[in-house]
């Protein structure tokens, strides 16, 4: 049983329709009851828009706390600003995350050298840089969808375990225990992003 956690913004229901898709015999579902949340196996943790304002929304409708424990027990899948707000804090609006992960998320800067679009957007390469579970039947250079202006800052390397370039290298895929994030939207990204959907389904821990 999969809970996707609502809380007013992400992309919940294209990354729904993935999972039905790959895996109708799954039961999955939308939630933002906290209930229904803590009851499920498997969480997913999408997110985007402005980290501040999910982190209020987070607050508002009492899910911190309940996705706080669920991230410390169960599979769990954070997509884009799901990634984002894993971590200690952030340079949009000076906010605090949520503290799961060590690092900081960081705004891409222009550079005079090589002029890049922000935000960076569209097909890029993920280079693993760590063996995962969730990598399985998925080639390292493997192409995923992005949408973002800032990334994160990963203060322990071992908790990056995948990256890609936009003017300089970020960590793309991150993973600690039974938690996996990613900076680019699996559900956008076609056969090697429903792969991952997939291997988050039949993930062990």
């Amino acid at each position: 049983m999969i809970a996707i956690i609502d809380y007013g913004v992400g992309n919940l229901r294209s990354v729904h329709n993935a999972v039905r898709f790959i895996s109708p015999q799954t039961k999955s579902f939308i939630s933002s009851d906290p209930d229904k949340i803590i009851k499920a196996d498997r969480i997913i943790f999408p997110g985007q828009g402005a980290m501040p304002d999910c982190i209020r929304e987070l607050d508002k409708r009492g899910l911190t706390d309940v996705l706080l424990e669920v991230a410390k027990q169960k599979p769990f899948l954070g997509i884009c600003l799901g990634l984002q707000m894993l971590f200690e804090k952030s340079e949009e609006g000076n906010q605090k995350g949520l503290g799961l992960l060590p690092g900081e998320i960081k705004r891409f800067k222009l550079s005079d050298i090589e002029r890049i679009k922000i935000p960076h957007m569209g097909w890029n390469n993920v280079n693993q840089s760590n063996s995962h579970p969730m990598w399985n039947k998925i080639e390292t250079g493997s192409r995923f969808y992005f949408v973002h202006s800032y990334y994160a800052d990963v203060s322990d390397k071992d908790v990056a375990v995948g990256y890609s370039e936009h003017g300089e290298n970020f960590a793309c895929a991150v993973a600690k225990d039974n938690i996996f994030a990613t900076q680019f939207h699996p559900e956008k990204s076609a056969q090697f992003g429903l792969q991952l959907l997939k291997n988050f389904i039949l993930w062990d821990i």
